[in-house]
């Protein structure tokens, strides 16, 4: 997902989101360890970096709420 399209949704589904993620590159990871090699050893990769996307969209938001109380 795109850096725009992640900031035009909430925090709730953004959460929802990296959970979402986590749980792929969990099962990458228990697909390595069975096998010996990933199926898309490049997911991991682009995984690791929406899940920081994602999470500095949020702390934005929190620094701008911090700020606006």
């Amino acid at each position: 997902m795109k850096f725009k399209e992640l900031k035009e949704q909430n925090v709730d589904e953004l959460l929802q989101r990296v959970i979402t993620l986590k749980k792929e590159i969990f099962d990458l990871r228990q697909q390595k360890s069975a096998s010996g090699k990933a199926e898309k050893p490049s997911r991991f990769r682009t995984i690791k970096k929406e899940i920081a996307r994602i999470q500095t969209i949020i702390n934005e938001r929190k620094k701008q709420d911090g700020k606006k109380a």
